[in-house]
């Protein structure tokens, strides 16, 4: 087998040019840079010392975190650093969260700051002496506002995590010294978050009233087992303490240790050493109680006896200076007896009294209509006698009405001879007459006996 190969053409030869690289702007590569950036560290938590920190006019704050061998710029915007937990000062260790950011016009890059804590024992103690400074500069810790712990609480409020042995001892200790209603208002004691829903279960417990359908409670218990500092610092959180100091409810604060003391404990009515104590603090043991009232009453009892005694004794001395004291006291006892004989009379008759009224008063009516009676027969009699003397009854038993010229009554001859006429009234009409031209007589009257008075007239009314 043999290969042949034929040149009669000239192979063809292409030669590739290699591209010259484009330049980049400024503004490109820094870019390409901060979008790197941004998105491999757009979520971080560093912790390291501040320094250099300083406040521009624009609110915003610019400062450096540092540990032993690096240095990171840092800027925190004028909004977040308003709501920062911790005040921003040089030397303070902390933890920060934010998102690295590249700035082009200095070709650096910075830590953009969302939250500040502090971080460390010392950062810690220091914020909390801080802070409790600024509560004792507004009064939150002064005694004054103290309230006292009820005596015996009816209804105890619990502010504690729903599991663990904090609720329990203080359930358990409750009721071997004196059981009373306990309510729980569950929350998380530590962490994010923690102090908010404390204040919030404090400041619950005291919006229920008498419609509410839980009972308000006589006394609140905010307890916490031991633990770190920085697990028991929402405790020393502000909204708390503030809560704490507008409650109208007393309160108690069992955070912690023995040893551990926060800031709760500065601005509660009554500091418990532990949520056990805490506990003693809300109730009395029963049984002391008892006791002591079995002490009371003895002693009572025994006051009241020898004050008889002494009377007794007083009374017998008193006696032998009277020889015939019992005679007196019979003399007494004799006079006792005669006046309750008359008061008991005096009652029956007084008694008796009322009944007799009762019964009147029940009668009354009928003699009223019989009173009422008895006047209408008055009335028809004297009506009766009225008829009789009216002037057609006169005139009809023949007795006649002289009248004159002006209508009026004529009693004798003489008024009757100064008239020109005269109108005669009897029981069945009238007769006019006329005096002008009949013979003028004079009829002398009867003289009238001394002292008698004139008779008096039929139609005299």
């Amino acid at each position: 087998m043999s290969l042949n190969f034929d040149f009669e053409e000239e192979p063809s030869l292409s030669v590739i040019k290699p591209v010259e690289p484009q330049p980049k702007t400024i503004t490109e590569i820094s870019n390409e840079i901060k979008r790197f950036v941004e998105g491999n560290f757009n979520h971080v938590l560093i912790r390291g010392e501040i320094f250099g920190s300083k406040r521009a006019d624009s609110g915003h704050w610019y400062l450096s975190l540092k540990d032993e061998n690096a240095v990171l710029a840092a800027v925190c915007w004028r909004g977040v650093a308003s709501n920062l937990k911790v005040k921003i000062e040089d030397g303070l260790e902390v933890i920060a969260t934010g998102k690295i950011t590249t700035f082009a016009g200095k070709s650096s890059y910075q830590l953009v700051i969302e939250s500040l804590e502090p971080a460390g024992q010392g950062a810690l103690l220091k914020l909390l002496e801080e802070r409790k400074q600024q509560f004792i500069k507004e009064g939150l810790f002064d005694a004054a506002h103290k309230k006292p712990i009820p005596f015996l609480p009816e209804t105890i409020g619990v502010v504690s995590s729903a599991s663990g042995a904090v609720i329990r001892d203080i359930i358990h200790r409750i009721r071997d010294r004196f059981p009373s209603h306990i309510i729980l208002w569950p929350t998380p004691v530590q962490g994010e978050g923690a102090a908010e829903k404390v204040a919030a279960a404090i400041r619950g417990f005291n919006a229920l009233t008498k419609e509410s359908p839980v009972k308000r409670p006589d006394v609140i218990i905010v307890a916490r087992g031991g633990g770190s500092l920085e697990d028991l610092w929402p405790f020393n959180e502000e909204v708390v303490i503030r809560a704490v100091y507008d409650s109208e409810i007393p309160l108690i604060s069992a955070v912690g240790h023995e040893t551990d003391t926060m800031l709760i404990d500065y601005v509660s009515d009554k500091r418990a050493p532990t949520p056990t104590g805490a506990a003693e603090f809300a109730v009395p043991v029963k049984d002391e109680l008892v006791s002591c009232l079995n002490i009371l009453d003895n002693r009572m009892r025994s006051s009241i006896r020898r004050c008889l005694d002494e009377y007794k004794t007083r009374i017998e001395g008193l006696s032998r200076g009277i020889p015939n004291l019992q005679q007196i006291l019979n003399e007494s006892a004799q006079k006792l007896d005669y006046r309750l004989e008359r008061l008991q009379i005096a009652m029956k008759n007084v008694l008796t009294q009322k009944k007799n009224t009762l019964a009147l008063a029940e009668l009354k009516p009928v003699y009223i209509n019989t009173q009422i009676e008895r006047y209408q027969e008055r009335l028809q009699s004297l009506s009766a006698r009225l008829e009789g003397v009216s002037v057609e009854s006169v005139l009809k038993r023949g007795f006649a009405w002289v009248k004159g010229e002006h209508n009026q009554t004529v009693y004798n001859i003489a008024e009757a001879q100064k008239q020109t006429s005269l109108t005669i009234r009897f029981a069945d009409g009238e007769l006019n007459t006329s005096l002008s031209n009949a013979p003028q007589q004079t009829i002398r009257p009867k003289k009238a006996k001394k002292e008698e008075k004139p008779q008096a007239t039929l139609f005299d009314f």
